[in-house]
C-alpha cells in the first residue's frame, strides 16, 4: 500500500528558505531547496538555510530536486545539499543556468554537473505510479513553473511564487488550462504561495508598471538612478526598454546583475533593445546626465544599502547630486521600511530626489487573495497547506479557503519539520524531523550557534572591556599593574572612576588568590569576571562582555 508524506523543510513561517519534501513509499523528491537573507538580530550572518540532516541520512532514497524558478528562495541553499547528497537537479532552462552559477561559485560543488532542463509539458516516470510533471507559472522571472507529483493517492501540486497577470508577455503567461486539467484529475495536497495573502489591495498589472517606469523616465531632466532587484528580470527588461525609448544609456552597477542578464541573455530570456544601449565605467563621464540612467541592484541583489553609499560618498563609481532622481522599483519588506527611510533622507541631504514605485501602486511578485482562492477553485485539492510565507500570511490564506468552502480539518498550518502522512483518506501528522535554521557566516556552515549570536548581540549593544594582568606564582606578587581596556561599553575620558575602580577589584581579586596555597587559573578568572559584572551592572546598568587575561611570569634565575 502506497506511504506518502509531505515535510516542509523551510518557506513555512517566514519568507523565503522554500524546500519541502515529499515521500512517496522509499522515495524522496525535494521541491525547491532555497535560502533567506537574515533578519536584523542574526549579527554577521549571510544567509539562513535549511537543515538538510534528514535528507542527508536518508540520501540513497533521495530522487532529485525539482525547481521552479531561479530566485535565491528556491535555488540558494542547493549548493549545500548538493555538496552532501548529490543527485539529479530539474529545472527549467533559465532557473538550471542560474542553478548552475550558483553551485559553481561554492568550492565543494564546482564540479557537480547533473542538471536537467525541463519545461511545462516534461513528464518523468519514475516507476511504481509516480509522476512528476510540471505546469507554467507567471513571476518576475521568465520560466517559472509549478510542480505536479501524480501518486497512486492523488497529486500533490506545488505552486512555488506565482501570481496571476491576464496582460502580461507571453513568455510570462500562466497556462490556465493546464492548471483545470490538474484540478480535473484530482489533486490529493496543494501547496501554495501565500506571501501576498494579508494584503487585499488589487496588484498592479505588469502593464500598468511599465507604463509608470516610462512615465517617470521620459520626464526627468536629470540623471537617474533605478534600484531594482537583481532577479526581478520582468523589471530589469522594462527598465531597459524605457531607456532605449527615451534615449537613455545605461550603466549596470550591481555585482550580481551583470553576471544574470549574460545568463538570461544568452537563452532569449532578456533582450537588449538597443546595440549601444549599455556603457562602461570609462564613458560615465561622457554622457550627459539627461541622457543617463544608472541601473544599480547591489550586492546579493540588495539595492537599498547601495543606495545609501551612494549617498554618503561611499559608492565607488557613483555619488548621488542635485537634480538626480533616485527611483527604486521594488518594494521593500517590512522589515525595511525604517532602513528606506533612512535611506531616502540620506539622498535628499545629497540633493536628490527619491520616488517610490510602491506609493501609487501595489507592485508584487505574488498572487493577492483573489488570485489565491481562484487557484484554489482551479485546481479543487482535498488538503491544503499554505507555504511560502509568515505565520499571519499562511493563517491568512487559511482563511481564504475556509470562505471556498475547504473543511478546517483539511487545512494545515505546518511548522519546519512536521511530517504530514496521507492515512485512511486523510493527512494526519506523523511527529517531526530536524529543520532548524542553519546559519552561513563567510565559509562557516551551521558552526554559529545562539551562543555566538548572544555574545555578537551583546558586543553590539554594551560593548566588551578586557582586563589584562600578569603575576608571578612563586613570588605570590603582580608582577605588572591590571590594565582596563573598554571597546563599545563606555567612553574612557569621561569614565575614568569606573575604570579605575575595575582595576581595583582586579589587584584584589588577584592579591587574594596569590595569598592562597594554589592559585587556580580557572577559579581566579571567573572571580575577576563575576566581581566586574556586578561592579560595572551597578553604575551602568549594562552588561558587557568580560574578558581576563591573566599571564604568569617566569624568572629565569
Amino acid at each position: 500500500m502506497s506511504k506518502v508524506k509531505i515535510i516542509p523543510l523551510g518557506g513555512v513561517r517566514e519568507n523565503g528558505k522554500n524546500a519541502y519534501i515529499i515521500e512517496v513509499d522509499d522515495n524522496i523528491f525535494v521541491l525547491d531547496c532555497g535560502l533567506k537573507y537574515p533578519e536584523s538580530e542574526l549579527l554577521g550572518i549571510d544567509v539562513v538555510i535549511p537543515e538538510f540532516s534528514y535528507l542527508v541520512e536518508n540520501a540513497s532514497r533521495v530522487v532529485g530536486v525539482f525547481l521552479t524558478h531561479g530566485h535565491a528562495d528556491a535555488i540558494g541553499g542547493l549548493s549545500y545539499l548538493l555538496a552532501d547528497v548529490e543527485v539529479p537537479v530539474f529545472g527549467s532552462e533559465l532557473t538550471i543556468e542560474l542553478a548552475k552559477l550558483t553551485v559553481s561559485d561554492y568550492s565543494e560543488t564546482k564540479k557537480f554537473n547533473d542538471f536537467h532542463v525541463v519545461n511545462e509539458e516534461t513528464e518523468i516516470d519514475f516507476g511504481e505510479n509516480i509522476t512528476i510533471s510540471f505546469f507554467k507559472t507567471t513571476h518576475t522571472i521568465p520560466n517559472t513553473l509549478g510542480i505536479v507529483v501524480e501518486t497512486a493517492k492523488g497529486s500533490i501540486v506545488y505552486t512555488g511564487d506565482f501570481k496571476f497577470d491576464q496582460a502580461i508577455d507571453p513568455i510570462y503567461q500562466t497556462d490556465f488550462s493546464r492548471l483545470a486539467q490538474i484540478g480535473s484529475k484530482g489533486v490529493l495536497a496543494l501547496l501554495s504561495d501565500s506571501a501576498n495573502a494579508d494584503n487585499s489591495v488589487q496588484i498592479a498589472s505588469e502593464h500598468e508598471v511599465s507604463e509608470k517606469i516610462d512615465e517617470t523616465i521620459r520626464y526627468w531632466d536629470g540623471r537617474i538612478i533605478v534600484a531594482s532587484v537583481a532577479s526581478n528580470l520582468m523589471r530589469i527588461q522594462q527598465v531597459l526598454n524605457a531607456a532605449h525609448k527615451f534615449g537613455r544609456k545605461v550603466l549596470l552597477t550591481g555585482q550580481d546583475l551583470e553576471l544574470i542578464m549574460q545568463t538570461a541573455m544568452k537563452i532569449g530570456k532578456l533582450k537588449l533593445p538597443g546595440k549601444k544601449l549599455l556603457i562602461s565605467d570609462d564613458h560615465l563621464a561622457k554622457i550627459p546626465d539627461k541622457e543617463l540612467l544608472i541601473l544599480e541592484t547591489g550586492r546579493m541583489g540588495e539595492p537599498i544599502k547601495a543606495l545609501q553609499k551612494m549617498a554618503n560618498g561611499d559608492h565607488k563609481n557613483i555619488r548621488i547630486k542635485k537634480g538626480d532622481l533616485v527611483f527604486i522599483t521594488t518594494t521593500p519588506s517590512i522589515a525595511m521600511e525604517t532602513f528606506v527611510a533612512k535611506t531616502e533622507d540620506l539622498i535628499y541631504r545629497a540633493g536628490g530626489e527619491v520616488k517610490m514605485i510602491s506609493t501609487n501602486m501595489r507592485v508584487s511578485g505574488h498572487a493577492n487573495p483573489c488570485d489565491l482562492q481562484l487557484m484554489l477553485n482551479l485546481l479543487k485539492p482535498k488538503h491544503f497547506l499554505p507555504v511560502q510565507g509568515e505565520y499571519r500570511q499562511l493563517a491568512a490564506h487559511a482563511k481564504l479557503a475556509y470562505e471556498l468552502g475547504i473543511n478546517p480539518q483539511n487545512v494545515h498550518l505546518t511548522n519546519k519539520g512536521d511530517v504530514l502522512e496521507y492515512h485512511q483518506g486523510r493527512l494526519i501528522s506523523g511527529g517531526e524531523i530536524p529543520a532548524d535554521n542553519v546559519m552561513i557566516d563567510g565559509i562557516g556552515v551551521g558552526d554559529i550557534g545562539s551562543v555566538v549570536l548572544n555574545d555578537r548581540r551583546i558586543l553590539s549593544e554594551d560593548g566588551v572591556l578586557l582586563a589584562v594582568a600578569t603575576v608571578s606564582r612563586r613570588d605570590k606578587v603582580i608582577v605588572s599593574e591590571p590594565q582596563i581596556t573598554s571597546r563599545g561599553f563606555v567612553y574612557v575620558k569621561s569614565s575614568h572612576d569606573i575604570l579605575k575602580k575595575s582595576r581595583n577589584i582586579v589587584t584584589k581579586v588577584l592579591n587574594d588568590n596569590l595569598a592562597l596555597p594554589e592559585f587556580e587559573w580557572n577559579k581566579v578568572k571567573k572571580e575577576i569576571r563575576d566581581s566586574l559584572a556586578r561592579y560595572l551592572f551597578e553604575q551602568t546598568k549594562r552588561r558587557p562582555i568580560i574578558l581576563s587575561i591573566i599571564m604568569e611570569y617566569s624568572s629565569k634565575n
